[in-house]
């Protein structure tokens, strides 16, 4: 599955630290019902074989409402599971070195902070852009942030499209009105909240006011 029309729309970053009694099924079920448009799976602390087996059984899931499954960082596990694609961030491998290694049918996302990081991720292969912290976020507390001055010049300078992220919830993601952004990805705001299908459907009907002017 590529990338097509409205497919960053709404990013949703998976984060299980909000599980509490659901599974990680549960909630991006929850989830796609509500309008997620692209979902990445982001697991810094599960063993390799466990997380195989989450992208096994996420991925039919996804495709039930044709939302591609993007891995984040695990290029093995990424290929080994003939999952969409892979998202990298600058400490991760190279851009260049995974669009090698994965070839052109699977779709390449890169974390950038700046305009040059932004252009050279761009003539490396990557597919999208992911732009943040666009806000103090949580999720990432140590995250670099991103004003929206150079969010706008990326989005200015790059022809791929670009996702914001970092602090981006129903209250915040309106700041981010006319900066050029083809998507939203959202963490806590989705995943955290008692309603993730309200609370989705909500941040869509948003991600659509500021993404499609």
């Amino acid at each position: 599955m590529r990338l097509s029309g409205n497919s960053l729309l709404l990013y949703a970053v998976t984060d299980r630290r909000w599980l509490g009694n659901q599974t990680l099924y549960d909630q991006i079920e929850q989830a796609l019902a509500g309008g997620i448009t692209c979902l990445q799976l982001r697991e810094k602390e599960l063993a390799h074989d466990a997380f195989i087996h989450e992208i096994q059984e996420i991925l039919p899931l996804c495709h039930r409402y044709s939302v591609p499954v993007i891995v984040n960082d695990d290029v093995d596990a990424a290929v080994f599971c003939k999952a969409d694609g892979v998202h990298v961030g600058q400490t991760d491998m190279r851009v260049l070195d995974v669009r090698r290694y994965i070839g052109n049918d699977m779709i390449l996302g890169a974390s950038v902070q700046t305009v040059e990081q932004a252009l050279q991720a761009q003539d490396a292969g990557a597919d999208y852009l992911g732009v943040g912290s666009v806000f103090c976020t949580q999720t990432k507390p140590d995250a670099e942030m991103v004003s929206y001055n150079t969010l706008k010049k990326i989005c200015d300078m790059v022809h791929i499209p670009v996702v914001a992220i970092g602090g981006i919830d129903q209250q915040t993601v309106k700041k981010l009105s006319g900066s050029g952004i083809q998507g939203v990805a959202v963490v806590s705001a989705l995943f955290s909240v008692p309603d993730i299908s309200h609370a989705a459907a909500v941040l869509r009907t948003y991600a659509q006011e500021i993404c499609l002017q």
